[in-house]
């Protein structure tokens, strides 16, 4: 998804013109930035993760949210949409009327793409950390089969695990799945 910066303006703005938008945009500090679509293997990708982690979370508390659900890190204002996240327990939303708007996600996906990727990888991530509830930030490739997943130990220190010729498949504890690099990619032409 890329990026196109519009105008300064303030959060009530921001959420009045983005609840009326039809496209999505981000909003940091009075600037709003217009996200473009994204590939047929990022949507592809995207709907076998929500297929594997709605199957896995069926009967438990957990819920899976698509892109289209919005997130408020609410230490540092960003609003931005998530290629994917799941909340457990207790939904928190910045507005409790509107409820388009989560600020407590425990798992954050993001598909990388050529104009994101060091976007997701450094400031976007730096602003995820500030989010109490995340425990496991996930980044996804379209070039290649491969999973990273970024995890809060009970100290608070982010640790890196990540799929390779010798594991294909990546346990995330903090919702007690598993993703397979064969479903992730399934129906993709990734190989």
């Amino acid at each position: 998804m890329h990026h196109e910066k519009i105008e300064s303006m303030t959060e009530a703005e921001y959420l009045d013109r983005e609840r009326a938008a039809e496209y999505k945009s981000e909003f940091f500090r009075g600037e709003m930035f217009a996200m473009t679509g994204a590939s047929r293997n990022h949507n592809l990708i995207a709907t076998n993760l929500i297929r594997e982690l709605s199957s896995q979370l069926k009967k438990t508390p957990c819920r899976v949210y698509p892109s289209d659900m919005r997130l408020k890190v609410e230490k540092t204002g960003l609003y931005t949409y998530p290629d994917v996240m799941v909340v457990c327990g207790e939904h928190r939303f910045a507005d409790r009327e509107a409820k388009d708007t989560l600020v407590n996600p425990e798992v954050i996906v993001e598909v990388l793409s050529d104009s994101t990727e060091k976007y997701d990888r450094g400031d976007k991530f730096a602003h995820y950390r500030r989010i109490d509830s995340l425990k496991e930030y996930l980044l996804i490739s379209q070039k290649k089969p491969k999973i990273e997943c970024y995890f809060k130990s009970g100290s608070g220190l982010w640790t890196l695990m990540e799929t390779d010729d010798t594991c294909s498949e990546i346990r995330l504890g903090s919702i007690e799945c598993t993703l397979s690099l064969e479903e992730l990619y399934d129906k993709t032409d990734i190989s």
